[in-house]
């Protein structure tokens, strides 16, 4: 059935992740960056190629790879974090950067991504990912404050629709 998913994606990231949800969303992200010292990425893949199914390649591999891929390790800090949104398989994973993975517990993590996710399945995705900015800025407010500082904005704003 994963396959089969993967393989009748017909745009499926264009057709929920519209210009003005990704409008939205950029600018959710800039707001929240002023508010702490993080760095958030947003990515959405539609499906997986079909060697990637195949091996049964897990999702959390390739958020893992799309990590490195868009240089979310790549801050002065080590504050990066990295939504990423497989919709073929109706998973979403976070993978922080090590300075906050320090700090910051997976089930915090976990409860973001299952947020979204009800909001996804209800077909909400522009509200889900809205939620999800607004729960990772709670935990990064909370633990990487910007107490005054600037935080040079080091990685782009906008989602990337892979």
């Amino acid at each position: 059935m994963r396959i089969l998913r993967h393989l009748f994606d017909f745009g499926l990231a264009r057709r929920h992740f519209p210009a003005p949800v990704l409008d939205a969303i950029q600018h959710a992200i800039a707001a929240s960056e002023a508010r702490h010292l993080g760095e958030i990425v947003f990515a959405v893949e539609g499906s997986l190629g079909v060697a990637d199914i195949l091996r049964g390649r897990a999702v959390r591999d390739r958020a893992r790879e799309v990590f490195a891929h868009l240089r979310v390790w790549n801050t002065e800090n080590n504050t990066g974090v990295l939504v990423y949104v497989l919709l073929a398989d109706r998973t979403i994973e976070i993978v922080a950067d090590r300075g906050i993975a320090a700090k910051v517990d997976e089930g915090e993590w976990r409860d973001v991504c299952e947020l979204m996710r009800a909001r996804f399945a209800d077909g909400d995705h522009e509200g889900g990912a809205l939620a999800g900015v607004e729960a990772i800025n709670a935990i990064l407010v909370r633990h990487f404050p910007a107490d005054g500082q600037r935080n040079p904005d080091e990685l782009p704003d906008r989602p990337v629709l892979l």
